[in-house]
Formats: C-alpha cells, sequence, structure tokens
C-alpha cells in the first residue's frame, strides 16, 4: 500500500470512527451507567465484529448485499428495530447500574453482532473493500490478501480506540450524572441520537 493510499485510508478510518454513530453512543453510556470495566467488552468486541465485517466483504459477500434490494432492506430494518430498542432500554435507566443489574448490559457477543445489522457498516466495508483492497490506484491489486490484511488491522485499531475514548468520555463522567437527575436526562439525550440514527439507517 502506498503512503498516499494509506493516508487516505486513516483519514477516512480517523472521520468514519470518531465521528457519534450507535458504537460510540453505546460505549458512553454503558461506561457512564457501570464503570469503563463494564464498558471495555464492548469496546473489544466491535472491533472483531468489524474485521469479520470487512473479511466477509473481501469474500465477496458485500457485493450480495448491495446487488440484493430485500437482503439490503432487511439489514436496515433489523438495525433500525435494535437501536429503537436499546433507545428505549437506554431512557428508562434511572440509575447507576451494577455489576449485577442493568437494563443496558450488551455482552460481548451482541456487540459483535450489531455491527451485521448497522448498513452504514456494510457500506464503509464495502468502500474500503472495492477501493483499498480489490483495487489499488484505480486497477486491480496483485496483493489482495495482504491488502486486506492492513485494511483489517487499521479498521481494528481505530474502531478500538474510538469506543475507548468515548467510553472514558462516559466514565468520567460518571461520578458527576449520579447526582440529582442528571443521568436520566443525559441517558434520554443518546437514547435520542439512537433513534435519529435509526432513522437515519431506514432513510439512507
Amino acid at each position: 500500500m502506498t503512503s498516499s493510499e494509506l493516508s487516505a485510508l486513516l483519514v477516512l478510518a480517523t472521520v468514519s470512527s470518531f465521528t457519534p454513530g450507535p458504537n460510540t453512543t453505546l460505549s458512553t453510556a454503558m461506561a457512564a451507567n457501570h464503570g469503563l470495566r463494564r464498558a471495555l467488552r464492548f469496546c473489544l468486541a466491535v472491533p472483531l465484529g468489524w474485521a469479520l465485517l470487512l473479511v466477509l466483504c473481501g469474500a465477496g459477500l458485500g457485493l450480495l448485499i448491495t446487488d440484493n434490494p430485500p437482503l439490503r432492506w432487511a439489514i436496515q430494518w433489523s438495525g433500525a428495530a435494535y437501536m429503537l430498542w436499546l433507545a428505549f432500554k437506554l431512557s428508562r435507566t434511572k440509575r447507576l447500574g451494577t455489576a449485577d443489574e442493568s437494563r443496558l448490559n450488551l455482552g460481548f457477543w451482541q456487540g459483535v453482532g450489531l455491527q451485521f445489522l448497522n448498513i452504514k457498516a456494510w457500506m464503509l466495508a464495502i468502500t474500503l473493500t472495492g477501493g483499498w483492497v480489490i483495487h489499488a490506484n484505480g486497477q486491480a491489486a496483485t496483493n489482495p490478501t495482504e491488502r486486506l490484511v492492513q485494511v483489517v488491522g487499521v479498521g481494528m485499531a481505530f474502531a478500538f480506540c474510538s469506543n475507548f475514548t468515548y467510553a472514558c468520555v462516559g466514565s468520567v463522567l460518571r461520578q458527576w450524572l449520579g447526582q440529582g437527575t442528571r443521568l436520566i436526562w443525559f441517558n434520554r439525550g443518546l437514547a435520542s441520537l439512537l433513534v435519529v440514527t435509526a432513522g437515519w439507517v431506514l432513510l439512507a
């Protein structure tokens, strides 16, 4: 991969990873409600799910989705419904959670699976596969497997760093949010972001 290709990849990875979305919203919410340690498993799940998504797109599954509107719509509607369900659970969380009780308590594999319900993640994975893996400077790449490994590595690193950063912010706010009704309005604000994201997924 040339330096110009790597630079473009890093810019795209930065913008797509650090802008607010369902993953970063949930990382923030879980750390704010349950602490950084609880959110860490989700922060680790996102890169794994993203890596699996990229590998599948590299194997050709991404093209199957873009060429099959019913399948694409199924992903969009399933993803939007899941985000709305998470938003509902988050909006009903009114006190800081403990290790044993929570309305918003995503497991590791739920975090992995969430990536496959995000049509934005699919489209980004398809873009990366087409622009950086299969093709190089407008021509067919001679080393697609090597390039896929590089793209997956960059994607996983940025997915973890962005979600961990948002989780740290949520963790820092945790004590402040424990006073009065601050947590309620904070959670409802994040739930609203999930609702907006679900709407965007349906219109995308």
